[in-house]
């Protein structure tokens, strides 16, 4: 076994509520800045209330980030507010409706999606509500310059969470559980410095007192307590969603898209809205549940008269091409890898390729071009910082033509590939 697998259970001789209040307690007696990270979800819910439940008990204040994403579910927003209401005595709202950069896999035309744009302010989904963080908020101080000074435009929500917790300072809470999913559960155990569920981010401690939860116990809470939580989830279950894939984020990922569906299901006026707003949204309810070629889910298919090289050169060259450059980059440095690690030309597709462990081939690159995986990720890539991104395309520009993958004045062409 691995070393990222290497993690064992180890008990503490008490049940999730009784620990995950302890931490809680911890970090209030070590840090006098506390903050909570609120989503809307089932799982910030749960620590958000017992969060409050320390604070008022101590006769303390706690500031609450709420990352508004502008095209969620009407639900979700009511729910933020009840708590904020709930909790004015306890909460320093911070509720962001900030413009941050995601990945649509929903459009090659426009494969990030920004929300809150204020060139597209005409198509927003809704207005901010009052008291929250904007360009446009009447109150200087809720600004976004002022009241977040390490913000940069267009900022993906990768950076923008490590850049406030580090301006943050003090110690943020977050409702991360190791069982939501694997890249939880690496990314949550391999930082925990003990059983607290804290680890450290430069000058901020974050702590994840959920971190051993399951779901069921996140309902038995609810369900004991009678205290608020996101209605949402009551029509995701009447909608047939088992809870182990109830989510509440950005619906446009390769994962999240799945989720679209709910939309029109549950909120058809916001439904519309989104689909005037987010290019691609429609087709992505349409057919994010297709297996095969029309998003890359499941086992794709060569069509005739091709190779899994001609086919993937081929889909770039019929996709806008500033979309297309951004492949070519990402493939290009694919290629240069597997050749400077001594194979020279990856195979056509190997046994492997269709496995969660990378294993270089044509048909694991065109997989990634058909799932609209933008930053491929699914091919061992991570987002490139969008303030380093116009210097990373010109430097790709001078690799490409050096190493003679792509030339960069041209299209590549799939013919003579074939």
């Amino acid at each position: 076994m691995s070393k990222a697998l290497a993690f064992t259970r180890r008990y503490l001789g008490m049940d999730v509520l009784v620990a995950a209040r302890r931490r809680i307690s911890t970090v209030f007696d070590r840090h006098e800045n506390v903050g909570v990270s609120f989503s809307g979800g089932k799982d910030s819910g749960v620590l958000l209330h017992l969060t409050m439940e320390e604070a008022r008990r101590r006769g303390r204040r706690v500031s609450v980030l709420f990352i508004d994403w502008e095209a969620q579910f009407d639900l979700t927003i009511q729910f933020v507010k009840e708590c904020l209401d709930m909790y004015a005595s306890q909460a320093n709202p911070l509720w962001a409706c900030v413009p941050l950069t995601t990945v649509n896999a929903c459009s090659v035309v426009e494969p990030e999606w920004t929300c809150w744009d204020p060139a597209k302010r005409a198509l927003w989904v809704r207005e901010p509500p009052p008291g929250a963080i904007w360009d446009g908020a009447e109150d200087p101080s809720l600004r976004t310059g002022l009241a977040f000074p390490f913000y940069r435009r267009s900022m993906t929500f990768e950076e923008f969470v490590p850049a406030y917790e580090q301006w943050f300072g003090g110690a943020v809470l977050m409702g991360m559980r190791a069982t939501e999913s694997y890249d939880r559960y690496l990314g949550t155990f391999a930082r925990l410095k003990s059983e607290q569920g804290v680890f450290s981010f430069q000058d901020t401690v974050v702590s994840c007192p959920l971190y051993d939860w399951r779901v069921e116990d996140i309902w038995t809470y609810y369900a004991a307590t009678g205290l608020p939580y996101n209605r949402l989830y009551d029509r995701m279950y009447q909608a047939g969603m088992s809870v182990h894939r109830m989510r509440i984020c950005e619906p446009y990922g390769n994962e999240q898209r799945q989720g679209l569906w709910l939309f029109h299901v549950v909120e058809p006026e916001t439904w519309a809205r989104v689909c005037a707003r987010v290019a691609g949204a429609n087709s992505g309810a349409l057919y994010a549940g297709e297996r095969g070629n029309v998003l890359g889910n499941g086992k794709i298919t060569l069509p005739d008269g091709h190779t899994w090289k001609s086919f993937t050169l081929f889909l770039l060259d019929t996709m806008p091409e500033a979309t297309a450059e951004h492949y070519r980059n990402k493939i290009a440095v694919y290629l240069k890898w597997y050749a400077d690690h001594g194979v020279p030309e990856i195979p056509d597709a190997t046994d492997g390729d269709n496995g969660g462990t990378d294993s270089g081939s044509w048909r694991r690159l065109c997989r990634s071009v058909l799932r609209n995986d933008f930053w491929m990720m699914k091919c061992g890539f991570q987002p490139t910082k969008t303030a380093s991104y116009e210097a990373y395309r010109d430097l790709m520009k001078r690799r490409r033509e050096r190493w003679g993958i792509f030339p960069p004045l041209g299209k590549a062409s799939s013919e003579k590939d074939r």
